[in-house]
């Protein structure tokens, strides 16, 4: 059995993963107002928090030590280091939302991630958001006012290679329509809390009476 499996049968961990300006931000915020069943998964990191961050919220912001020290526990499902700086997903986040009640963690990582953490967790659920075409997707990153023009076309040349991992994930789903978006990932949610092994349970204890 895989080490999800084995570990909390009865979760469902989804992977969401795209380039920049696909929309993933707004598919996945969406999501977990429709499932507040599930938790968002606060990755940790060493940089230092912006203006509007909060901690806990958005990152759990920690030392560089402290943050070696769960790599050397083995506490971290994927972690990397970006532009001198360390992010990491932590295992208990998965552990936090068992003992919560929850039924599923969402993870928003990159590809990168999302192949550390199916490593890790062979049943973890891997969904790829692709924009409708790349004229698009420069265009919306051209009208993001977050970013600046260095910024926008290093995410953007940054998006043919991320794209290129798209064998990787399990679903597809492309971003045209945000409510058809929404739909299709909601119905991925939906399909994968009906697995036979995660149910199974409950048939057996229906046999058992």
């Amino acid at each position: 059995m895989s080490v999800a499996a084995s570990t909390e049968p009865d979760l469902i961990l989804l992977i969401v993963s795209s380039p920049s300006g696909a929309g993933k931000t707004t598919l996945t915020r969406r999501l977990l107002q429709e499932f507040p069943q599930f938790r968002f998964s606060v990755s940790h990191t060493t940089r230092k928090p912006r203006a509007n961050e909060v901690d806990g919220r958005d990152y759990h912001f920690v030392g560089k030590a402290a943050f070696r020290k769960i790599i050397d526990d083995g506490g971290f499902a994927e972690w990397a280091e970006v532009h001198g700086n360390l992010y990491g997903t932590s295992v208990s986040e998965i552990t936090q939302a068992h003992d919560e009640g929850k039924s599923g963690v969402l993870f928003d990582v990159d590809y990168q991630g999302a192949r550390q953490i199916k490593e890790k967790f062979p049943d973890a659920i891997g969904v790829f958001i692709l924009p409708p075409s790349m004229e698009e997707l420069r265009h919306r990153l051209e009208t993001r006012g977050s970013d600046d023009a260095t910024s926008r076309r290093r995410r953007f040349e940054k998006a043919r290679e991320e794209i290129e991992h798209y064998p990787f994930f399990d679903y597809m789903i492309v971003n045209d329509d945000l409510e058809r978006a929404l739909s299709e990932l909601r119905g991925i949610v939906l399909a994968e809390g009906c697995k036979q092994w995660r149910v199974a349970a409950r048939a057996e204890a229906l046999l058992q009476r």
